[in-house]
């Protein structure tokens, strides 16, 4: 019997545990960035959810007042415990990591950790040794980031091996042309943007979400290893601490660096709006005297980036004196079109904060040798990447999609764009922003008031952005649920932040059904 109860213990374990690790492989298995998902969305629901202790509460007083006796108090809790984690995989509705090396060994250890956890109570506390196993599933958060503890020193190594193999490479391959890009928004934009100028000349560039220290050492040690080896590397560098893009610049060794906009994404990670500037300018740093640094003249911020390069440097812009400038901006049904010096540049890209990006790509490429005419006529076939401020039809929906990683600034930039577009109804879908620190709510009730006379409707999938965003948007907000209606045909559809895919087609006009004719 006590054996079954083990058991039971163990699968109602199971879903608290895959939950948790879910969560924090999605957070890149940081501490950091776990810490500030929970003080931001509340460290309960998030590591335990809302069934779980509501359970064991309603289930308490029974026990306290010994209305029934602790064997069939346990066996209750545990039986109900159980259900619910079979329930949530028999619906799909289990959260679980990626099944990575690292997450499989993660979670094995997790496991052998709480079996022996679950025996371990039982022969501390041998009087209390069935009620006790109910504190195994509520444990799990521990467990697993004692499981991380173990496991932590061995992925260190593994991953020192894996960065110095790919210094090894590069320093093989001197004639290699890297291209650093980092910055609080654009990155993704901007590195596609290049990549698309330059993949005529042998250039690559790292996939989607593949800017860590060791996303981009395994990525160049794939591209350096191949037969047919890539004149131009384009590395996207992404940091939510200092030192970082440091050691991302000693692994690629930059010859160009570019810095698109510094923001306030992930300043909670930071601490402060000094220390990311800071963070940023480090590509800059590691240039050597022969590169070039290339960065956006309208960031508040330039001439302070420019004072940390030792080489030469090119500033864009779109309103003030740079090196780069674009006039006669204007957004058309197509794209963006403007002039640079005597070239017009007609780009299949919307949102004119994406001038910017467009001027930095043309100024990487300008400085390694291509000529502005060539740029603006590759331009022209561009297509911007996906969930990256881009525009589609579905239907008769006009749906924008800037899901991919949105930040204030092109959030405020997809405002803008809704408020100039024609569609007589404007519909706004957000998840909200996150990793803002303290100003997070601030940061929600001033996208409220730009939106404000813009969208007739908002939705939100996020309890507390949008009760923040209602604050400055004057009207009721609604938050998604099984029960929110789909937007109607004809509308503009402006989607904003991290949304599953899923969340979107489920407020699409649903297709009409006609009856036959009699």
């Amino acid at each position: 019997m006590f054996i079954l109860f083990v058991l039971l213990a163990l699968t109602a374990s199971l879903s608290a545990l895959l939950t948790v690790a879910n969560l924090w492989q999605v957070k890149e298995w940081r501490i950091d960035r776990l810490r500030e998902h929970l003080r931001s969305e509340g460290v309960l629901f998030q590591l335990l959810g809302t069934t779980r202790p509501a359970i064991l509460l309603l289930a308490l007083p029974s026990l306290v007042l010994r209305w029934i006796s602790p064997e069939l108090w346990t066996a209750g809790v545990l039986a109900s415990l159980t259900a619910l984690t079979i329930v949530k995989f028999a619906l799909g509705k289990q959260p679980s990591p990626v099944w990575t090396a690292k997450a499989l060994a993660i979670v094995s250890v997790s496991i052998v950790f709480s079996i022996a956890i679950a025996f371990a109570l039982i022969d501390l506390l041998p009087s209390q040794r069935l009620p006790i196993l109910i504190l195994l599933p509520l444990s799990q958060p521990l467990v697993i980031l004692f499981a991380w503890c173990l496991f932590y020193p061995l992925d260190f190594f593994l991953k020192r091996r894996i960065m110095r193999q790919a210094m090894r490479l590069r320093a093989r391959n001197p004639d290699l042309i890297v291209i650093g890009i980092t910055g609080s928004v654009g990155k993704t934009t901007t590195k596609e943007l290049l990549l698309h100028l330059l993949k005529d000349r042998g250039a690559r560039a790292t996939p989607a979400y593949v800017n860590s220290e060791i996303g981009v050492s395994r990525w160049m040690i794939r591209e350096l290893s191949a037969t047919a080896s890539p004149k131009i590397l384009i590395v996207e560098m992404g940091a939510y601490q200092g030192g970082e893009i440091a050691l991302l610049a000693k692994i690629a060794q930059p010859l160009l660096g570019i810095i698109t906009f510094i923001g306030t994404q992930h300043i909670a990670l930071f601490g402060s709006q000094e220390r990311l500037l800071d963070a940023k300018a480090e590509l800059f740093e590691a240039l050597p005297k022969e590169g070039a640094a290339i960065l956006n003249g309208d960031s508040p911020f330039a001439q302070a980036l420019q004072s940390r390069a030792h080489c030469r440097t090119v500033t864009v812009s779109t309103g003030e004196s740079a090196d780069l400038e674009a006039f006669d901006i204007e957004e058309t049904s197509t794209g963006l079109k403007f002039r640079a010096g005597n070239t017009v540049v007609s780009v299949p890209l919307h949102g004119t904060h994406n001038v910017s990006n467009i001027l930095l790509a043309m100024a990487a490429a300008e400085t390694i040798g291509m000529k502005r005419s060539e740029c603006a006529r590759s331009l022209l076939t561009f297509r911007p990447p996906e969930h990256t401020f881009s525009v589609r039809s579905v239907g008769s929906v006009t749906l924008l999609d800037d899901t991919h990683n949105a930040s204030p600034a092109s959030f405020s930039a997809a405002i803008l764009w809704a408020k100039a577009h024609p569609s007589e109804q404007k519909v706004l879908f957000s998840s909200g922003l996150i990793e803002l620190g303290e100003e997070e709510d601030r940061f929600h009730a001033k996208l409220g008031m730009e939106a404000a006379g813009v969208f007739h409707r908002v939705i939100f999938t996020h309890h507390r952005h949008a009760r923040s965003f209602e604050r400055g948007f004057g009207r009721p907000v609604e938050f998604l649920s099984k029960h929110t209606m789909p937007v109607p045909p004809g509308v503009l559809f402006v989607c904003i932040g991290r949304i599953p895919e899923q969340h979107i087609r489920s407020l699409l006009p649903r297709p009409e059904t006609h009856r036959p004719t009699p």
